[in-house]
């Protein structure tokens, strides 16, 4: 019995040895690629560091700094703007689209396809570049509005309009979240529609009743990556304005500034401080959708 108890313990031994050696390239990349540049951004945050000379320590120097920034204000209003007119707007239309397209209609497959497109090109370089010439003074938008005797701004250029232009493309960019939808969609028992419309409930009445309330764990889902991509919004801001963030800061998003200071003016401590107030914030708006999904998230089993 001993001699078996030996045998089983060092075959849990060697079964061990190997599971550690197959995760000891993930804690390799954690250490080296999310731990130690997380740990060595938080110390740079503190330090006046220019990528040239030696860190300088300057305790909060940095973060006092940034209340009296006035670009940095700029930023987390442009970005907030952003969220705020992105996020839901997207998830309506993604949740409108994905509503379609549960319908039973022959060449289902394809129209996913083809809404799905936007998103896996979403962020890319390719993206912006059209998006700029499709809102440019002699893009195809204004192209088509003259063709019909309407004067437009140049949309990309104008302060007024600029942001908006990127929400846009941010709502344009539904296909995840339009996926993830209709996926819950279908998990939708059928017999609640049937009992509702022997109950004589309009498709209205259903929407609210049925549809919403069984797919809000999809529908939170979406609004927590949503949120936290958005906070993240930077290719698009970079190319549409040059890198600039104009005209007059109006698509400065708080990433293409803290871009601008890091590598641009070499500040890389006072970039640094700034990711570590985005970690922040985002942590901030994630807790709060975890706090209020109380009230308003439905689990069948709940």
């Amino acid at each position: 019995m001993r001699s078996e108890g030996r045998r089983r313990g060092r075959t849990r031994g060697r079964e061990a040895l190997a599971a550690y050696a197959f995760l000891l390239p993930w804690f390799g990349g954690v250490v080296v690629l999310t731990a130690g540049p997380l740990i060595a951004s938080l110390y740079l945050s503190f330090t006046n560091f220019d990528l040239l000379q030696a860190p300088d320590w300057v305790g909060l120097g940095n973060y006092a700094n940034l209340l009296n920034d006035s670009r940095f204000l700029t930023s987390l209003g442009v970005t907030f703007t952003y969220v705020f007119l992105g996020v839901p707007l997207q998830l309506a239309f993604a949740l409108a689209v994905a509503m379609l397209l549960n319908q039973k209609v022959r060449g289902l497959a394809i129209f996913r396809s083809v809404y799905y497109l936007p998103s896996l090109l979403g962020g890319s370089v390719a993206v912006a570049v059209m998006w700029r010439q499709l809102f440019g003074g002699t893009g195809v938008i204004n192209q088509v509005l003259g063709a019909f005797g309407i004067s437009a701004p140049n949309w990309i250029a104008d302060p007024r309009f600029a942001l908006y232009t990127l929400v846009i493309l941010h709502v344009w960019q539904f296909g995840s979240a339009m996926v993830i939808f209709l996926a819950g969609l279908q998990q939708v028992p059928a017999d609640l529609y049937d009992a509702a419309a022997v109950d004589g409930a309009s498709k209205w009445q259903q929407l609210l009743r049925i549809t919403i309330p069984m797919i809000t764990p999809v529908i939170f889902f979406n609004l927590v990556l949503g949120v936290i991509n958005s906070f993240q919004a930077f290719t698009s801001a970079y190319i549409v304005s040059g890198g600039t963030g104009g005209p007059l800061d109006s698509t400065l998003f708080y990433t293409l500034y803290l871009y601008q200071q890091g590598f641009t003016n070499f500040q890389m401590g006072y970039a640094s401080a700034m990711a570590w107030v985005l970690l922040v914030i985002i942590a901030i708006f994630t807790a709060l959708n975890f706090a209020t999904s109380r009230r308003w998230v439905y689990y069948g089993n709940a």
